[in-house]
């Protein structure tokens, strides 16, 4: 029996070992070292905090797939591979605030008067978020940036620009907050 006991501690503790390997975690939230897109698989890079406002508030916790893993912010931008950020919400976020961020985003990261329709049809999909929710956003070559809320695919938009400029609101000069960026890189997150 005592055997037994021992046997069953080494699986366990074997697990725990092989879902903490297969994982990462930044500020309570838990993404898996890999996920598939058409077959492909795509690797975590890092992972990142998003604060807002004057007192850091944490809003939510960002992971950067990539197929070919770089720490390079114009390669992540530039790369024609397939590529795929994931949003975790850790708090409650209004649909307003949420596209009048992304808004933002594309103004301060090369928006151009022929990119509004799409920026229109991107918030157009965009929803209040609650605790725990998810954003995916995957670029696929030749496709376009597919939005993903939770587990439903809400459209794709078209164009390596409008893809370019996307990945720009976080991976260029003028990213939501610096340590955002940084952990997405793959350095500390926070």
């Amino acid at each position: 029996m005592k055997r037994f006991a021992q046997l069953f501690l080494v699986l366990v503790l074997s697990v725990s070992l092989v879902q903490t390997a297969s994982a990462r975690e930044c500020e309570g939230v838990t993404l898996p070292n890999s996920v598939q897109v058409e077959g492909t698989a795509l690797r975590l890079v890092g992972m990142g905090v998003r604060e807002a406002t004057v007192l850091n508030v944490n809003v939510y916790v960002a992971g950067l797939y990539l197929e070919n893993p770089t720490r390079n912010a114009q390669q992540v931008i530039n790369s024609a591979q397939k590529k795929q950020l994931i949003l975790r919400f850790v708090r409650d976020v209004d649909a307003s605030d949420i596209r009048e961020a992304m808004s933002e985003g594309f103004q301060h990261n090369g928006n151009n008067a022929g990119m509004r329709p799409r920026v229109n049809q991107l918030n157009g999909m965009l929803p209040s978020m609650r605790d725990g929710g998810r954003l995916v956003f995957t670029y696929i070559p030749n496709t376009g940036l597919q939005v993903m809320v939770g587990n439903r695919v809400k459209g794709t938009i078209p164009g390596e620009d409008f893809a370019r400029t996307f990945f720009s609101i976080w991976f260029g000069p003028n990213p939501p907050n610096s340590g955002l960026k940084t952990g997405l890189l793959g350095g500390e997150c926070g």
